[in-house]
């Protein structure tokens, strides 16, 4: 596989984070924090149709994807709580309906 982060890429990245210029998790969380990172939300692992699928995509600042994306990568659950300290992660037991 060629390496995928050259040119297109980079010009991609610049205009998704136009679009999209803030950390989406420090937002759950009731921070306004720029974002600098296009994360993959699913891994892709080296499957070229989701590296380009911009649904695929997610704008985080380099602290969220250096520690809570991996966190949530290697465990399956985001950890911390919104502003009202609700749980931010969908299946824990406190966001049951």
């Amino acid at each position: 596989m060629s390496n995928p982060y050259g040119q297109r890429w980079r010009k991609a990245r610049r205009e998704h984070l136009r679009a999209h210029p803030l950390c989406i998790f420090c937002q759950q969380q009731g921070h306004t924090t720029p974002a600098t990172v296009v994360d993959h939300i699913t891994p892709h692992r080296g499957d070229m149709k989701l590296f380009w699928n911009r649904r695929n995509w997610q704008s985080l600042c380099e602290t969220c994807h250096n520690a809570a994306k991996q966190a949530l990568e290697r465990s399956g659950h985001f950890r911390g709580s919104d502003l009202a300290g609700q749980p931010l992660d969908p299946g824990h037991h406190w966001n049951a309906a």
